[in-house]
């Protein structure tokens, strides 16, 4: 599932996952374990409010790579 991450129909950052997710844009959420607890709840309340699915990856480097780009990244979404 994380490996659909490297196409261009997502987006990455906190800011532009939470505009997606109110926007009902979101079809597929992705947090890294290792983000700052306070930034991943509130993706995570709203998801679980919207019933959008959540995928957990274990570092924000690793989700930063997943995305194919040059610095970690907390959240990220596929787009519907």
């Amino acid at each position: 599932m994380v490996s659909r991450l490297s196409g261009d129909n997502k987006i990455v950052g906190t800011k532009q996952v939470k505009r997606a997710i109110n926007n009902s844009e979101a079809e597929i959420v992705y947090v890294a374990k290792d983000a700052d607890k306070k930034i991943i709840d509130e993706i995570i309340t709203i998801c679980n409010e919207k019933e959008i699915e959540v995928i957990y990856v274990d570092t924000m480097e690793e989700l930063g790579e997943r995305c194919k780009i040059d610095v970690n990244a907390a959240t990220a979404a596929l787009l519907k």
